[in-house]
Formats: C-alpha cells, sequence, structure tokens
C-alpha cells in the first residue's frame, strides 16, 4: 500500500538544489539509505554512515544535485549526479508513488546530456528490487554486477552491486 502524501504531486517542484535544502537533503538521504542498505552492506560501513556524514555530504557538489520541493518547501527527494553517473536518487517515503522520482530522473537525465553525455549508469543495491523495477520502467537496463567503492574517514568497502544503463539520446529523440 503506498502512503498517501501531505501535498498532491502538481505542488512539487524539481529545481536545483540551493544551499539551504542541505539540512532536509540530509535527513531524506539518511533515511533512505538505511532502507535500501540496513542488512545488505557490511554492519562496519553502516556505522560510518551516521547523520553526520550525511549531513556533511549533503552539501557537496551542490551544482549536480536537483530536488524535488513541495509548496511548503519541504524536500520531497533529490538527485545527485557525478560524470556519467545518477549517483543518488532517494524520495522521502511519503512522496513515492506520485511521479517525484520520475521527475528527478528527467532532471538528471536532462543534465547529463546538456553535459554532453549520451551513454549514463547507475547503480543499485542488489536487494533494492522496487527501485529495481523503477529503473526497468525508465529504460534502465541491468548490465551485471560491480565492485563498488563506498568511501569512509577509515578507507573504503567494496561492495557488489547491480550496475544499470542507458543510452540518454534515444530518449531525447523520441520527445
Amino acid at each position: 500500500m503506498r502512503r498517501s502524501p501531505g501535498e498532491p504531486a502538481a505542488s512539487v517542484v524539481v529545481r536545483p538544489a540551493e544551499p539551504a535544502d542541505v539540512p532536509q537533503i540530509a535527513a531524506v538521504w539518511f533515511e533512505g539509505w538505511m532502507e535500501a542498505h540496513l542488512g545488505h552492506v557490511p554492519e562496519a560501513l553502516i556505522r560510518h554512515r551516521t547523520r553526520e556524514t550525511f549531513a556533511r555530504r549533503a552539501g557537496e557538489r551542490l551544482k549536480d544535485v536537483f530536488v524535488a520541493a513541495g509548496e511548503a518547501g519541504r524536500i520531497a527527494g533529490f538527485l545527485r549526479v557525478h560524470g556519467e553517473e545518477i549517483e543518488q536518487v532517494f524520495v522521502d517515503p511519503a512522496f513515492r508513488g506520485i511521479g517525484v522520482t520520475d521527475r528527478l530522473m528527467q532532471a538528471g537525465e536532462a543534465l547529463l546530456l546538456e553535459r554532453g553525455i549520451e551513454d549514463a549508469f547507475l547503480v543499485v543495491n542488489q536487494a533494492n528490487t522496487r527501485a529495481q523495477r523503477f529503473y526497468g520502467r525508465q529504460g534502465w537496463r541491468p548490465v551485471g554486477m560491480v565492485d563498488y567503492s563506498a568511501e569512509t574517514e577509515d578507507g573504503e568497502f567494496v561492495i557488489p552491486i547491480l550496475r544499470f544503463e542507458k543510452t540518454l539520446r534515444d530518449r531525447q529523440e523520441e520527445r
């Protein structure tokens, strides 16, 4: 059962992130990351992923971040790109199922195209089947498991993760 959002979908606007958004981005990111990864990555990595580390990381590279914001300024979700990767996509559970993630993905893909990137990738935890189904509906293809490096203050953790790829120009030509 999908949760009923506090605001109608029409009132959620996707826009570039601003410094004032960072605390809410961090909160959505922390909660979403824990939901997707708890029990599926090493416990030692979980110990490094605290509210404080997400708060610090959320302010990095804001030029690469889009937020979905409601009328009251509540951040419904965010997306961050890095190079050819749609690197982070998290949506508050109260806003799932109303098109917020679709709109964030459209903004992220458009940004990559503007930067001259036509072939993009993203990775998703193998256990996150909800996200995998969503990406498949969006035209992303799973291409296999890869080792993904998760950086921490104490070094890196290498995690097996599922890679998806998409040729973005096809979507652009369909419009």
